[in-house]
């Protein structure tokens, strides 16, 4: 199925003659989903200029210097949120060399101090071969994570939201991450009920009640300078939790210091959906999760994020696992969101306009509107359908190359052996491409 969808995909783009450095174009004759107030657009025009979409509407004029693309049709959405990831913080997660998103400093509780100052953004590498890989198809951006580790703290660090077109700095506010529940419980003396007397110390200490020079403080004037801008309803803290009882007191202690939060997993938080709708909380939730695989998920079900959603909470998504390397994947945990009863519409939000605006960028992108970044995707179909792909991302309004490491290599092993290689010569995995 694959390598007939990619010859379809390039026969596509031939017909469509598109200019790669073009940032005037009108793409004509869309299904627009713009995840916006505009809902769904059949049979839609989108104007782009400078880099920025201009217009969307019906019969809209192209300039004279402009591309114009012929969608017949297809489906044309914002680019994708690839979830909570180390793309460019990981190129390969068993070489600890180029693993750079967690910090580990003392092993014991007696030496522990937690460093929210640390900032993964400074790490990344936007010449990493997983941002090409993730970007064709159809991921346009993502929110680098700090995690934990095995050696860290709850609060894990700061993170913030990249673009996948190179550029090499993060865009919009900061985020704080913390860990709580039993996956983080060997950080805090094996007691999740100590994970709540931690962050109540820091918010102390941040407030003033614990002095600087304390021998019991845990925060250096840097960490407390940099956790102060999550309290009194700052930036947002990601809290990666699960277990409902733990959620119940997360909510209670973010209404108590006036904290901004998200949750990333979530597995029983449909227990506590009217609650998480009130205190406006979203829920990036991993669909696949509906096994007890431990004891913070025994409440797992399929059908959280349908759940969550009908109650009115705002829902995105991010998988478990190798986030990293198979960013590509977000679209089948929307898809089955989707297919265990969330809304088509709401399933498509959640990958984009919803962790727009939970991360703070949606006044540059996430959504399909006049004044937005044109960072667009033209599909093959359904974008929720697995068997649909990306047919041309652009960035800016420029279509970037449909290539990667893996199509690389795909066409190099794919290509007929060459004369050498039946005579006795060098097999074609020594033989040197022909330039294109």
């Amino acid at each position: 199925m694959r390598p007939v969808l990619t010859r379809l995909a390039a026969a596509t783009l031939s017909l469509l003659a598109l200019g790669a450095n073009a940032q005037e174009l009108l793409i004509r004759n869309a299904t627009v989903h713009t995840a916006g107030a505009q809902g769904t657009l059949q049979n839609a025009d989108v104007l782009v200029s400078g880099g920025t979409i201009r217009a969307v509407g019906t019969g809209l004029s192209a300039p004279a210097n402009a591309q114009v693309v012929d969608a017949q049709g297809r489906a044309l959405t914002p680019t994708l949120f690839g979830g909570i990831t180390e793309i460019g913080l990981e190129e390969v997660s068993g070489e600890k060399a180029t693993v750079d998103e967690s910090l580990t400093l003392g092993a014991s509780t007696k030496e522990m101090t937690v460093r929210p100052e640390f900032d993964v953004t400074l790490a990344y590498n936007p010449a990493s071969v997983l941002i090409p890989v993730t970007r064709i198809e159809g991921i346009g951006w993502t929110l680098l994570g700090a995690d934990s580790g095995s050696g860290g703290s709850i609060v894990a660090g700061q993170g913030g939201v990249v673009r996948l077109d190179g550029s090499a700095d993060p865009v919009g506010p900061r985020e704080l991450f913390i860990k709580l529940g039993s996956d983080a419980a060997g950080l805090t003396g094996n007691s999740r009920a100590a994970q709540w007397m931690i962050l109540d110390q820091l918010i102390d200490e941040v407030r003033g009640r614990i002095a600087p020079d304390s021998h019991a403080a845990l925060l250096t004037p840097a960490g407390r300078a940099a956790l102060a801008k999550y309290l009194g309803g700052g930036s947002r803290v990601v809290v990666s939790v699960h277990r409902a009882a733990d959620i119940r007191q997360l909510l209670r202690w973010s209404a108590r210091h006036n904290v901004r939060i998200a949750i990333a997993g979530g597995a029983e938080a449909w227990q506590l959906a009217p609650q998480l709708a009130q205190a406006k909380v979203p829920v990036f939730v991993d669909p696949l999760s509906n096994l007890p695989g431990d004891f913070d998920r025994i409440g797992s079900t399929m059908e959280n994020a349908a759940r969550l959603r009908a109650a009115g909470v705002q829902v995105g998504f991010t998988q478990s696992g190798d986030a990293s390397h198979n960013a590509r994947k977000v679209r089948q945990l929307a898809g089955n969101a989707v297919a265990a009863g969330l809304p088509w519409a709401d399933g498509l939000a959640g990958l984009t306009r919803v962790p727009a605006e939970a991360f703070g960028v949606a006044d540059r992108f996430g959504s399909i509107a006049p004044g937005k970044r044109a960072d667009l995707v033209l599909w093959s179909g359904d974008p929720l359908e697995v068997s649909s792909v990306a047919l041309q991302v652009w960035m800016d309004g420029r279509a970037i190359p449909m290539r990667s490491r893996q199509t690389e290599l795909r066409d190099r092993y794919l290509s007929p052996a060459p004369a050498a290689e039946s005579s006795g010569g060098l097999p074609r995995a020594y033989t040197v491409p022909a330039a294109r």
